[in-house]
C-alpha cells in the first residue's frame, strides 16, 4: 500500500475508536503514561495472513517509540497460536491501537486466506483469480493487496485506470463497436475491457479491437465455444455466480481469468489475538 493511502486509513479507523477527543478512557485510566509492555499478536486459526506492515503502522502513528517485530511474511500460511508479530513500547499506545490494528489485519488475512482457497483450486491450470470492485468502502488498497498476498490477481483499481464496456455503456453508446471507439479516441492510453454474454459478441468485440474479454454468467459449455471463436486474440474472463467448487471446471475451458467479488465481498476475517506478556 502506499504511504498516504495507508496513513487515511489508519487515521479513519483511529477516529471511530476514539472520537472527536483521541480518547481511549479506560486506557488513560488505568495504564500509567511511563509503562512499557511488549505484546504478541497471534494466529487463533489457520490461515493466510496479510496486513502485518499495517498493524505495525497503527502502532507507530499512535507513539513513534513502539517497535514492531515482524515474524511471519505477508502471503505465507500460518497455524493456530502461531506468533505473527510483537509490538514493544509504551502500553497506552499498545492498549490503545489493539483494536485497530487486528481489525485491519484480521480483515486483509481474512481476504487472503480466502483468495489462497481459489489459487489452490486452480493450481496446475492456466487461470489465476481476480477480484472485482465490489470491495468495503474505504478498504479497497488494502483488500486488494490481500488479494494479491493471496495469490490472485487485482483487475482494476477503479474507474480511473482501466475502462470496462457493460450491457448499460453499449445500449447508451449504440453498440460494442461505438462505445469501443469513444473510449480509445477520449483516452488512448487507457486499456479496454469489453463485457460479453454471447460468441456473437464476443466476435463483434475482437473485431473492434478488444483485447480483454470479460464472459458474464457463462456456463462451462458456451465459454468454450467463446475460446474457440477467439483463439489468442484476446484474454478471457469468466465472472459471475462463480463457486470455489467449480472452479476447476471453470478453468478447464481455457479462459485465462476467474473474477470473483466474493474474494472481497464475501471473505471472513482471519481470527488474530494480541497478548500482552506477563511481567
Amino acid at each position: 500500500m502506499n504511504p498516504p493511502e495507508l496513513e487515511r486509513l489508519i487515521r479513519t479507523a483511529l477516529a471511530e475508536d476514539l472520537g472527536p477527543d483521541g480518547l481511549d478512557v479506560t486506557t488513560v485510566a488505568t495504564i500509567p503514561a511511563e509503562r512499557t509492555d511488549t505484546a504478541d499478536i497471534v494466529a487463533r486459526a489457520d490461515g493466510v495472513v496479510a496486513g502485518l506492515a499495517v498493524a505495525a503502522a497503527v502502532f507507530e502513528l499512535l507513539d513513534p517509540r513502539t517497535v514492531t517485530t515482524i515474524v511471519a511474511t505477508d502471503g505465507a500460511r500460518v497455524a493456530r497460536g502461531d506468533v505473527l508479530a510483537t509490538v514493544a513500547g509504551p502500553t497506552r499506545a499498545l492498549l490503545t491501537g489493539e483494536r485497530t490494528a487486528l481489525n485491519l489485519l484480521s480483515r486483509a488475512s481474512g481476504v487472503a486466506t480466502h483468495t489462497r482457497r481459489w489459487a489452490d483450486a486452480l493450481a496446475g491450470t492456466k487461470a489465476r483469480v481476480l477480484d472485482t470492485r465490489k470491495t468495503t468502502p474505504g478498504l479497497r488498497e488494502l483488500e486488494k493487496y490481500a488479494v494479491r498476498a493471496g495469490g490472485g490477481g487485482n483487475k482494476r483499481m477503479g474507474l480511473y485506470d482501466v475502462a470496462m464496456i457493460k450491457d448499460n455503456h453499449k445500449l447508451a453508446a449504440g453498440g460494442v463497436a461505438a462505445a469501443f471507439e469513444r473510449i480509445r479516441q477520449a483516452f488512448p492510453e487507457v486499456p479496454i475491457q469489453v463485457e460479453v454474454t454471447t460468441v456473437a459478441e464476443a466476435r463483434e468485440a475482437v473485431g473492434a479491437g478488444a483485447t480483454f474479454l470479460l464472459c458474464d454468467n457463462m456456463a462451462p459449455p458456451l465459454l468454450r465455444e467463446v475460446v474457440a471463436a477467439v483463439g489468442d486474440r484476446a484474454e478471457l474472463e469468466a465472472t459471475g455466480n462463480l463457486t470455489l467448487d467449480r472452479a476447476r471446471e471453470y478453468a478447464d475451458t481455457g479462459v485465462d481469468y476467474l473474477s470473483v467479488g466474493g474474494l472481497t465481498h464475501s471473505s471472513p476475517i482471519l481470527d488474530i489475538a494480541m497478548d500482552l506478556r506477563p511481567k
